[in-house]
C-alpha cells in the first residue's frame, strides 16, 4: 500500500488495511469513532483476521466500552484472540495504523478524512519497532462485558430460543447500548425480552449473573423501575418450596403490540 487513502470513511481505510492481511495491526492513539469503527470492520471481516493490537487512552476506551454493542462484538474478538486492548497515559500526538509494511496516519478535516501513508522502510521499521516497545510496556485494559456470542448462546439455553431471537433482533434494532438516553442498556433490554416471552425473574436475572451482564441485585433495581414506569408487570408463579416467583410480562399496550425489532425504540419513547 503506497498511496495515500483520501476521501474515504474510517471504515473504508480499516477495510482496507485489513484486506492486505498483515500478520500485526497496531491500532495506536485511536479516538473513540475509530475504536467504534475498528471493532465493526473486524467483527465484520470475512477473511483471516491479523492480530490487532489496540494502543489507546483509557478513557477513550472506558467511555466506547460503556456501549454494549461494542464491548461485546470485542470481548468476542478477544476471546477468539484477534484483540487485544492496552492502556497508555503517553503524550502521543498523532492517530495511526502500523503493520510492518506501513504506517497511515488518520486525519480528519471537517467531514472528510484522509489515510496519509507511508511505506518507507526504514521510517516504518522504526515507528513499528517503537510502538511495538510502547505495546509492551502498557497496562492490559480490564474488559468486564461477555463476549457477545456467549451472551446469545447461554440466553437460548437457559431462557428460550424465543428469547434469543428476540434479543438478537432489538440488539440489530440500536445503533448504541449505553442506557444514557441514547439506547437501552443491557439489562433493560433482557428484562423487555423476559417480559415477551414471560420468562421467571429469577431465571433472567440469574442468567445474567451467570454470564456476566450484571448481579441480580441490578436485575432487580431495573425491574423495579421498568415496573413502577408501567413498561413491565409481574404475576406470582407458586413453588413447591419457598416464596412465589414473579413471572414477567410486558404491561404497556404499546409495547404488547410492537414487533420486536420495534421493541426498543417503543420503550425508549415511553421511558422519555
Amino acid at each position: 500500500m503506497n498511496s495515500n487513502l483520501l476521501d474515504e470513511s474510517i471504515e473504508g481505510i480499516l477495510q482496507t488495511v485489513l484486506e492486505e492481511s498483515p500478520d500485526v495491526l497496531l491500532a495506536v492513539n485511536p479516538s473513540a469513532h475509530v475504536i467504534e469503527e475498528l471493532v465493526q470492520v473486524a467483527t465484520e471481516f470475512e477473511a483471516e483476521l491479523p492480530t490487532i493490537r489496540m494502543l489507546a487512552a483509557e478513557q477513550s476506551l472506558k467511555t466506547v466500552m460503556e456501549d454494549f454493542i461494542v464491548a461485546s462484538n470485542a470481548a468476542d474478538l478477544i476471546d477468539e484472540d484477534s484483540l487485544s486492548l492496552r492502556v497508555t497515559d503517553a503524550e502521543l500526538e498523532n492517530s495511526l495504523l502500523v503493520t510492518e509494511d506501513v504506517v497511515i496516519a488518520l486525519i480528519t478535516a471537517g467531514d472528510r478524512v484522509g489515510g496519509l501513508t507511508t511505506a518507507d522502510e526504514d521510517f516504518v521499521s522504526a515507528s513499528y519497532d517503537a510502538y511495538e516497545s510502547l505495546w509492551e510496556d502498557a497496562e492490559t485494559f480490564s474488559l468486564r462485558t461477555p463476549p457477545l456470542t456467549r451472551v446469545r448462546t447461554t440466553l437460548k439455553e437457559d431462557i428460550s430460543p424465543e428469547a434469543e431471537s428476540d434479543f438478537n433482533h432489538v440488539l440489530n434494532s440500536l445503533e448504541t447500548a449505553r442506557g444514557d438516553g441514547d439506547g437501552l442498556d443491557e439489562v433493560t433490554i433482557s428484562l423487555l425480552v423476559a417480559a415477551k416471552n414471560e420468562a421467571l425473574l429469577y431465571d433472567i436475572s440469574k442468567w445474567g449473573e451467570d454470564v456476566g451482564i450484571a448481579s441480580k441485585a441490578t436485575f432487580s433495581r431495573t425491574k423495579t423501575k421498568l415496573e413502577d414506569m408501567g413498561l413491565i408487570g409481574t404475576e406470582k408463579v407458586p413453588i413447591d418450596v419457598g416464596r412465589p416467583r414473579l413471572r414477567l410480562k410486558l404491561a404497556d399496550d404499546r409495547l404488547q403490540s410492537a414487533n420486536t425489532d420495534q421493541l426498543a425504540s417503543v420503550a425508549q419513547s415511553i421511558l422519555n
